[in-house]
């Protein structure tokens, strides 16, 4: 939105540009009135296009480097800091005001159009070559909010110039105006981003779409409403500008696709199988042929790797189907790998799946290499997929109705997540939980983050449910210890942008039921492959030495990951 600005009071008219320089300005094209409804309604489009462009950072940023709250913060506290610098610098450019802003709207749609590609260009190409590049993303999300917000707030000073320009009347009136236009303007950008833009377009096309309507309507105002205030060198350079930037986003969007094939390359590698975007979230699927290891990643964060996975889950659910597990309940776990494992075990009648993203479960269920993977888990009868918002589902799902949970969630860490893992909603769980029902939870990596992992189980005691800790280790961490080859190395390019940053050194989990549970395996249940008694009771060992000891409970309003 734009920066407040109180004009100078009513006096004799600035000069305007005009040819021969400072007369009375020359006349409009149209009548006062269709000129004032023209410049309220560029007023209107430009408002809408910044915050498209606002939205546009906050969302890639939130992506690329997670923590949806942190890089919200930055790019709005940025963005309104540069607009109040802006209006500032407007100050100088009051007497050109028609030229000033047509120039201005050029870069500005120049800028915003193109900032979703080259900061996603940067996070692809850049982010292994250590030093300042090695976190170039930030700096360009930084350097684009001071920019655009620059440009942002140096329009209402122009604007309420252009507005006066038209047919003069009291300041508190025109900035009344001026302002009733902006909100309603930024009201619509608002909601075309979530709704419109970004599940329609993406954020690449997007972004340079909404550049092109910001140059067109810019370049429309100043050379068909106040084309006789420009010199006619003024003009031409203008409307070349326009051209010059129409061009290039026009260009850079004919090649969006391959751009964004080209960039997903670089970011995952060469053996990208598949690359969908769902209604909540873009899903990449890596390997799985000529004997590649499958690589699930979800929103740029790996989430299976085949090398790994079974240890992972394995470690999640078989100490919770210790004892009755009738009925199941799975948080999360669309990719059906957690249910594999509850399937595995006798006497299971029932598996409610419940994943926010149904295109997960779609994939889970036909691709061949995850299907294969989770061994048809969507193919049995017995189980039963769900995407309903977790919060809602358990409030409407009857006192005691399930013998087993398991919170097969995100680390506690990311945004998205952390009402997840907080006092409230584990209460809930506690009321749906059979009276000797068990909650197994993955609360991220104990030994990297000991203070997270052990917030989680204070929420747990808070809601009621006493939990007993245990980790695994990853492979690499055990063929260590045991002195085989380690795996190879990961690409650098792909630890810099987060998708293979250096394994945690194992996961943690926590076991809660009503009374403190007992930690140990089904013996009626198949062998697990990477699981024994005495591992899982060293890992119980290895994670209670990590204790953090007077941690307060997570709740919704004060969140504590």
């Amino acid at each position: 939105m734009i920066e407040p600005h109180v004009p100078a009071p009513p006096g004799p008219p600035p000069s305007w540009g005009a040819p021969g320089g400072t007369g009375a300005p020359a006349p409009l094209p149209v009548r006062p009135g269709t000129g004032r409804f023209l410049v309220l309604a560029g007023v209107f489009v430009c408002a809408a296009c910044g915050l498209v462009y606002e939205l546009e950072l906050v969302a890639l940023a939130s992506y690329l480097m997670g923590d949806s709250v942190t890089q919200a913060s930055v790019v709005l506290s940025v963005m309104v800091f540069a607009m109040g610098l802006g209006s500032l610098a407007a100050k100088r450019l009051r007497r050109f005001a028609a030229a000033g802003f047509g120039a201005l709207e050029a870069v500005l749609a120049l800028v915003g159009g193109s900032s979703a590609m080259v900061l996603y260009a940067v996070f692809a190409w850049t982010g292994g070559w250590g030093g300042l590049w090695a976190d170039g993303p930030r700096v360009l999300l930084v350097g684009f909010s001071l920019t655009i917000g620059v440009l942002i707030g140096a329009e209402v000073p122009l604007l309420m110039e252009l507005i006066q320009r038209v047919r003069r009347q009291d300041p508190g009136g025109a900035v009344a105006d001026l302002f009733a236009a902006d909100y309603v303007g930024a009201l619509v950008g608002g909601l075309a981003f979530p709704f419109v833009l970004l599940p329609f377009l993406g954020q690449l096309t997007g972004a340079l779409l909404t550049g092109t309507v910001n140059a067109v309507v810019g370049a429309a105002l100043v050379l068909g409403l106040f084309r006789r205030d420009l010199t006619r060198r003024a003009r031409w350079l203008l409307l070349t500008a326009n051209v010059l930037v129409l061009a290039l986003l026009a260009t850079a969007t004919v090649l969006a696709d391959d751009f964004e094939r080209a960039a997903r390359h670089a970011v995952y590698g060469q053996d990208v199988r598949v690359a969908v975007r769902t209604d909540v979230q873009e899903v990449v699927l890596t390997g799985d042929a000529d004997g590649r290891p499958l690589d699930l990643f979800l929103d740029g964060r790996l989430r299976v790797s085949d090398s790994d996975e079974r240890r992972y889950h394995e470690a999640l659910v078989r100490p919770a189907m210790d004892g009755p597990h009738a009925r199941v309940l799975i948080l999360g776990g669309g990719d059906g790998l957690a249910a594999r494992e509850v399937l595995r075990h006798p006497g299971v009648r029932r598996v409610d799946v419940v994943e926010p993203d149904a295109g997960l479960v779609r994939l889970a269920r036909h691709d061949p290499g995850l299907s294969a993977l989770n061994e048809h888990a969507y193919g049995d009868p017995r189980l039963h997929a769900g995407t309903a918002d977790a919060f809602r589902r358990l409030r409407s799902t009857p006192s005691a109705a399930y013998d087993v949970v398991i919170s097969d969630l995100p680390d506690p860490d990311i945004t998205a997540s952390t009402k997840l893992y907080s006092q409230e909603f584990y209460g809930l769980l506690r009321r749906v939980l059979a009276p000797d029902g068990r909650l197994a939870v993955h609360a991220g990596p104990v030994a990297d983050r000991p203070r997270t992992f052990w917030t989680v189980d204070a929420t747990l005691r808070a809601a009621g449910l006493p939990a007993v800790a245990y980790r695994v280790g990853t492979r690499d961490a055990r063929d260590a210890r045991e002195g085989r080859d380690a795996a190879p190395a990961p690409d650098p390019g792909r630890v810099a942008a987060g998708l293979h940053a250096p394994a945690p050194r194992g996961w943690g989990f926590l076991l809660a039921a009503r009374a403190a549970p007992a930690l140990r395996l089904d013996p009626a249940a198949p062998r697990p492959r990477t699981l024994t008694p005495e591992s899982l009771a060293g890992g119980a060992r290895d994670a209670a030495r990590t204790r953090v000891p007077g941690l307060p409970p997570s709740t919704l309003v004060h969140p504590r990951y």
